[in-house]
C-alpha cells in the first residue's frame, strides 16, 4: 500500500499531538505485511462499511515497539480473520531498530512499518483496544473491550530482552486470537 495515499485517506483528528509522524496514516499496522483490502477503520466507525471480522487496536505512547510487535503478530497469526491496527499518542519518528530485528527473526518484516497517530475514528472502529502497559489511555466508548497488557518497554534494551517482550506479546496474541476467533488454529 502506498503510504502517501493511505495518509491522505485515513488521518483524522489526532487525540494527542502528532509528533514526528503526524502526517502518517492510521492505516495498516504492519506496513508491507498488510495485504487486506479492508475498508478503513474510520469508514467502519461511521457505519459506512460492514465489519466482516473483529478489529483490534494496539496503543502505546510512541507506537515504535510493543504496539507494532503486537499488531504484526496478530496480523500474521490471524491469517486475515482479524483487522489489526496500532497507534501512538505521541508517535516516534521510526520503529525501534531492535524491534524490527527481532520480528525479522520470526519472518515478519517491519522494515516499512512506521509509527501512526492515535485518532478518535480508529478507536471508534475497534472492537478491542489494547494498551501496552505504558500509561496511555484511549477514549472509552460503549461496547468496546479494553485491555491493558503490562509489558516492559523494549526501547534501548538488549536484543535478549526485546525477544522476551516479543515472546510475551506473542503468547498474549495467541490467547486473544483464540477468544476473538474461537475456531482459529494457533500456528
Amino acid at each position: 500500500m502506498d503510504r502517501g495515499r493511505a495518509a491522505d485517506r485515513l488521518v483524522h483528528r489526532p487525540l494527542v499531538g502528532g509528533g514526528p509522524a503526524a502526517g502518517h496514516s492510521s492505516g495498516p499496522a504492519v506496513g508491507s505485511t498488510e495485504t487486506t483490502s479492508t475498508p478503513p477503520g474510520p469508514a467502519r466507525a461511521k457505519g459506512a462499511a460492514p465489519k466482516d471480522a473483529p478489529e483490534v487496536l494496539f496503543v502505546c505512547v510512541h507506537n515504535a515497539g510493543r504496539s507494532e510487535m503486537a499488531a504484526a503478530l496478530l496480523h500474521a497469526r490471524s491469517g486475515g480473520r482479524v483487522h489489526v491496527r496500532s497507534a501512538g499518542s505521541i508517535p516516534a519518528g521510526q520503529l525501534e531498530p531492535a524491534v524490527v530485528e527481532v520480528m525479522g527473526e520470526l519472518g515478519l518484516d517491519l522494515a516499512r512499518a512506521f509509527p501512526k497517530p492515535l485518532t478518535d475514528d480508529v478507536v471508534q472502529a475497534a472492537d478491542v483496544v489494547v494498551t501496552m502497559g505504558c500509561g496511555d489511555t484511549c477514549p472509552v466508548y460503549p461496547g468496546k473491550r479494553d485491555l491493558d497488557w503490562d509489558l516492559p518497554d523494549p526501547q534501548h534494551r538488549p536484543l535478549a530482552e526485546v525477544r522476551r517482550v516479543r515472546d510475551d506479546i506473542d503468547a498474549r496474541v495467541h490467547t486473544l486470537l483464540a477468544e476473538l476467533v474461537p475456531t482459529a488454529a494457533a500456528p
